[in-house]
């Protein structure tokens, strides 16, 4: 079953003094595009992530995220207070001011707060890493719903190609029977004598020339196989595209072949199914 590339997948965690939001975004892209956004405090975990979701979610442009908002009162920042006193005595042989004012002025001048970054506790790394995995089954999920309606967009489009062919398959007939009277009648009006088996063997040789009909047969096989791959357990949007395009050569070697205007209006509507096959195809896995 095919997947779309487009997603969305959301996780929170509610720890005691914080809470956790991990989002995760795909869109359309050749190959894996990964731009992660992540706190410091997870960085050393970032490239173990990274490795996670590209090979949960193999090709697309995916913006990873997690963010931290503090539950409880409590902060990572930190008075420097021997700093801090510093400051104030230094303020005070300068300019005479009572302590709160001094106190003001003090900590807004460099490392008067400090930073005390704790370690990453093994706990809490476990409830992230069951949070990425619930966001990446629902981004997969999201992929799939997608694809679900993709493949129902490209059956309608194959079968809609399909019976252009049927079509273009019975005026076939008769335009070789038109191409081969008009022929005739346009000798007859130039010559009042010639050899018949000359003209047939002549006639043969350049219908050959016209004839579409391994051009149907094969596209036809084209489209029967674009249908099986759309079944297949694994979603392969690149190897699809190879198929279209095989599909758009025999559809433009009929076109260039038909010489006849009914014909070449089925072409045109093939090719005008096709091409929204192929802008659809860049969104699949």
């Amino acid at each position: 079953m095919i997947q779309s590339m487009t997603g969305y997948g959301k996780a929170m965690v509610q720890l005691p003094t914080k809470k956790i939001t991990i989002e995760i975004k795909s869109l359309n892209s050749k190959n894996i595009d990964l731009n992660a956004r992540v706190p410091a405090y997870y960085r050393e975990k970032e490239l173990e992530m990274r490795k996670v979701i590209a090979a949960k979610l193999e090709r697309g442009k995916i913006d990873f995220s997690i963010y931290v908002e503090l539950t409880a009162e409590e902060t990572a920042a930190k008075v420097n207070k021997p700093i801090v006193l510093e400051y104030i005595k230094q303020l005070r042989e300068i300019a005479v001011s009572d302590d709160f004012e001094m106190l003001k002025l003090a900590v807004k001048l460099p490392d008067a707060l400090k930073v005390e970054r704790d370690e990453l506790d093994d706990l809490e790394w476990e409830k992230v890493d069951e949070a990425l995995e619930e966001s990446l089954t629902k981004i997969i999920q999201y992929r799939k719903d997608e694809g679900a309606v993709l493949q129902n967009e490209f059956k309608n489009r194959i079968g809609n190609i399909q019976n252009l062919l049927e079509k273009i398959t019975k005026l076939d007939a008769s335009r070789v029977e038109k191409i081969r009277e008009r022929l005739h009648n346009s000798l007859a009006e130039i010559m009042a004598d010639f050899d018949q088996n000359r003209l047939e063997q002549e006639l043969i040789f350049y219908l050959e020339k016209l004839d579409i009909t391994e051009e149907i047969v094969r596209l036809k096989n084209h489209l029967s196989y674009f249908e099986d791959e759309l079944t297949n357990k694994e979603s392969n949007g690149k190897k699809l595209g190879f198929i279209s395009q095989e599909m758009g050569r025999e559809i433009n070697t009929i076109g260039s072949k038909s010489n006849d205007a009914p014909l070449q209006k089925k072409v045109v509507m093939m090719k005008d199914e096709l091409e929204k096959i192929k802008e659809q195809l860049l969104n699949v896995l």
